[in-house]
């Protein structure tokens, strides 16, 4: 969990803050078309909560760690260490790929929740500094847009 969830929280959070920070300019633009650049902060929050936070967030970590994992594993193969375990009557999955699952599952979507917030936040800080959007506006637009059925998707 450490390889996976630590090691992968720069990569998640550079690419939260950048994509609310592109967000949040990009949306701006064709809201102010309608005069509603204030509900920046409610398109920010939506898109990244519902769509590009968990989907970024997972290709990050899968490009990050996958490469990792299966070069260990293949190397394990080629010196002959995976037939060693399976001489002495242990199971490799189980023993190798079993932990890594679980330590991903388990990491992912908590990377995902610190992404989301900072891709808010990236949101926020164009907002603030070029929109000149009042900070309680933002925040208080970003929050209740969102509700559980955003997070769970029940």
């Amino acid at each position: 969990m450490d390889i996976i969830g630590v090691g992968s929280l720069p990569i998640a959070v550079l690419t939260g803050f950048f994509s609310g920070a592109v967000m949040a300019l990009q949306m701006s633009r064709a809201l102010s078309d309608y005069g509603q650049v204030g509900k920046t902060g409610t398109l920010v929050s939506l898109t990244l909560v519902r769509e590009l936070g968990p989907v970024l967030t997972a290709l990050m970590v899968a490009g990050r760690n996958s490469s990792g994992m299966a070069s260990e594993l293949g190397s394990m193969k080629v010196t002959e260490q995976i037939d060693a375990m399976r001489a002495l009557g242990t199971d490799p999955i189980q023993k190798l790929v079993t932990p890594r699952l679980i330590a991903t599952c388990t990491m992912l979507p908590l990377l995902t929740i610190i992404a989301d917030f900072v891709g808010i936040f990236g949101g926020w800080v164009i907002a603030f500094l070029f929109l000149h959007i009042d900070s309680r506006q933002y925040w208080s637009t970003a929050w209740r847009a969102l509700e559980w059925n955003d997070v769970a998707q029940a």
